[in-house]
């Protein structure tokens, strides 16, 4: 395969490059990334592939890569993905997840469909929001869940969806779509829970949680999110929608409440962690959790999430490989590991901003 991944120098869309060519070495992968505040060529440090530097909406610039470069096989990431962001800001959320989907869809039509009539594939990356909000004992969404989006991101992320959907049915172009829970693992940027509360733990910062923290997610690990995505780009019906879950359908507070843990445990083991982020409660004696603080509910949050994976485990054979606890503890590991990397992708301004305005996902 020749592979186009746009988005591959975000968090999502680097793990997958690098699983790809870990798990497939003689195959060409073009990253295409437009290098916004969460793309970061650090991310792809190490991995073998050829690095675009432009933006999806350059219909042109795709189609000259897709036909230049032999390229069959689109995997999409790009997309502006956090909710918070979106309620400030929508525009940006329009222009990237709608109109950019689009003007990938043209580019492949135009090469694909009405040029080479290569065999291919566009595989495109969405998200468990379009379907809005569960009640606590409503069924886990399953591919035919209606999709109810409550925040402007997941109502763009629905709109990529649909078009996709139709660049299929209308003009039949080889599409597949998988709709994914929480992700959380290396190079994630830390405006998301796991990656920003602990930042903020090793800081001395208010943790802050949106109302009682008891808003439901299913959480996948990111290798575990790659192994679905190759399983669909291998085994899924063309056309088709797959759901990708990790099998961890847990409330916030809980996983705030085993990062606390976590970090004072950290600190326990390795005296050193004291010497390094002095400014930590574990640092001098005092729990994590005593940095917990409830601050207002985001409007529209929506309360629970959680995936029905079995069409993609009967029809794919997927299924999750690591456990939360498995994965918590190595995503830890690395980012304890990884501090010139954390502190390389934040500055000063925006890392104070994000501490303070940003409860997560």
């Amino acid at each position: 395969m020749n592979l186009l991944v746009t988005g591959g120098a975000g968090f999502i869309g680097a793990n997958f490059v690098r699983y790809w060519n870990a798990e497939h070495p003689g195959d060409g992968v073009t990253v295409l990334d437009a290098l916004t505040y969460a793309g970061n060529r650090a991310n792809l440090d190490g991995v073998t592939h050829d690095f675009v530097h432009g933006d999806i909406g350059d219909t042109a610039l795709v189609e000259g890569l897709l036909a230049d470069r032999g390229i069959d096989t689109i995997v999409h990431f790009a997309a502006e993905s956090h909710v918070d962001r979106s309620i400030h800001g929508p525009d940006a959320f329009i222009e990237t997840n709608v109109l950019g989907t689009h003007s990938l869809l043209k580019a492949a039509r135009t090469v694909w469909l009405a040029g080479n009539g290569r065999p291919h594939r566009f595989h495109h990356v969405s998200t468990d929001e379009v379907y809005g909000s569960l009640g606590p004992d409503d069924p886990a969404f399953n591919e035919t869940t209606p999709y109810a989006p409550n925040s402007p991101y997941s109502a763009s992320k629905a709109a990529s969806d649909h078009l996709v959907r139709a660049y299929h049915h209308t003009y039949g172009l080889a599409v597949t779509t998988s709709n994914c829970s929480n992700n959380y693992g290396p190079y994630q940027f830390p405006e998301k829970l796991i990656p920003l509360f602990l930042i903020n733990a090793l800081h001395g910062r208010p943790l802050p949680i949106y109302g009682d923290g008891m808003q439901v997610r299913d959480w996948l690990h990111v290798d575990d999110h790659c192994r679905g995505i190759s399983a669909v780009l291998a085994n899924g019906k063309v056309g088709e929608t797959y759901n990708i879950g990790g099998g961890a359908e847990l409330p916030n507070l809980t996983v705030i409440d085993t990062l606390c843990a976590a970090a004072d445990a950290a600190f326990t083991a390795d005296r050193g962690l004291a010497a390094r982020f002095p400014d930590a409660p574990a640092a001098n004696g005092a729990p994590t959790a005593s940095l917990k603080t409830t601050v207002a509910d985001r409007p529209g949050h929506d309360r629970r999430y959680a995936i029905d994976e079995r069409r993609a485990r009967d029809e794919l054979g997927y299924a999750p490989q690591r456990t939360f606890a498995q994965g918590f503890a190595a995503t830890l590991d690395w980012y304890l590991s990884n501090e010139g990397w954390w502190r390389g992708v934040l500055d000063g301004s925006y890392r104070d901003w994000v501490a303070t305005n940003y409860a997560g996902r």
